[in-house]
């Protein structure tokens, strides 16, 4: 698990979700850790979520990707 300030994540292999937005007032982006790709899929079906990302296309987003990616290790460090 992390230290500080740095996000706690699950054990590898996990999953990172990388959300890059182009918002109307500026660049976002935003990266989720996830245990597996069941964790995410639930996510998405959350009922909270699924108002909150119809909400973004219509009012926050000029444009978004969504990027999801297995992590096979990590490291650091001081």
């Amino acid at each position: 698990m992390a230290s500080g300030g740095f996000a706690r994540t699950p054990a590898p292999p996990y999953y990172a979700v990388v959300f890059t937005s182009q918002r109307r007032d500026g660049l976002g982006i935003t990266v989720s850790y996830w245990q597996d790709e069941a964790a995410i899929l639930a996510w998405r079906r959350h009922a909270e979520h699924t108002l909150a990302r119809q909400r973004g296309r219509q009012e926050w987003y000029e444009h978004f990707k969504l990027r999801v990616a297995k992590v096979e290790r990590a490291y650091g460090g001081p």
